[in-house]
């Protein structure tokens, strides 16, 4: 599973710098896959569809962080937890029951971010 930030979110921005992958962004900023990542070119998004890894893609929340599940590998293969929710003041960082992922699947998105 990915990670999410739920609506309880501070925006104390604690969780940001704690992310390998850089899957975590202010609310209303943009984000690309190619932010801390790797990836150059065309990349497949989780829903199917094909983007350029340095498009800037709408924001998913407006108000508060939030997490892209494209990028969320949970930490898996860098920590022995998600460190969004090892930081996080008011325990808004919880598992994102819509992106159910094996290890072996994050390990993998994780390969294919960092290559």
């Amino acid at each position: 599973m990915a990670i999410k930030i739920t609506d309880e979110c501070i925006n104390c921005g604690a969780c940001e710098p704690e992310c390998p992958n850089n899957a975590i962004y202010e609310g209303g900023v943009e984000w690309a896959i190619a932010d801390g990542t790797t990836v150059k070119g065309a990349f497949t998004l989780m829903d199917g569809s094909s983007v350029d890894a340095s498009a800037r893609i709408a924001p998913i929340a407006a108000d508060t962080y939030y997490i892209t599940a494209n990028k969320c590998t949970e930490c898996q293969g860098f920590h022995e937890e998600p460190q969004c929710a090892s930081v996080c003041p008011v325990d808004c960082c919880v598992h994102d029951d819509v992106y159910n992922e094996t290890v072996e699947e994050l390990l993998a998105k994780k390969d294919k971010l960092h290559a």
